[in-house]
């Protein structure tokens, strides 16, 4: 049975016993996805306090990491998604996305809505992939896809 969690704060507590065995077994998020099966975003995002693994991979992924019993029941249990607290974010690296979506949100709702009609982008028939790439002026570039199911808007 799926069970739901309506506070935070104990997949957050989670989410950093697993960042703290992830360093001292100086493992990859992508080492842990593949003793998961499931792509490195979703066991990320999972691991992270944001979504919900199924049983074979919260007892691979918590063996893994040396995690306990509770922690594989906790894996499992639907979260109260949203990691950034109210306000503005000021971690550098999530602050970049906030200004992409201040700088280009209203271009991409033009665009799909162009190209859809009125509806949204499903986050949860979704998938997100992030590649490193070379950039041809020298350096590196981030490839992100975001691939979302497009929802149309419905009538009723």
């Amino acid at each position: 049975m799926m069970h739901a969690q309506f506070d935070p704060t104990a997949r957050e507590t989670l989410a950093n016993a697993v960042v703290e065995a992830k360093i001292r077994k100086n493992l990859t998020w992508e080492e842990i996805a593949n003793v998961s099966g499931l792509s490195v975003a979703f066991t990320t995002a999972a691991l992270l306090g944001q979504h919900a693994l199924p049983e074979v991979p919260a007892r691979a992924v918590a063996e893994l990491l040396g995690l306990d019993e509770d922690a594989v029941m906790l894996l499992q249990t639907i979260p109260t998604r949203g990691s950034i607290p109210g306000g503005i974010p000021t971690d550098p690296t999530i602050y970049r996305f906030y200004e992409m979506l201040q700088v280009y949100g209203t271009t991409l709702k033009a665009l799909v809505h162009e190209q859809f009609g009125d509806g949204i982008i499903s986050a949860i028939n979704f998938k997100l992939d992030v590649k490193k790439v070379a950039d041809p002026e020298g350096g590196e570039r981030a490839v992100i896809t975001l691939d979302g199911k497009y929802l149309p808007t419905k009538p009723f």
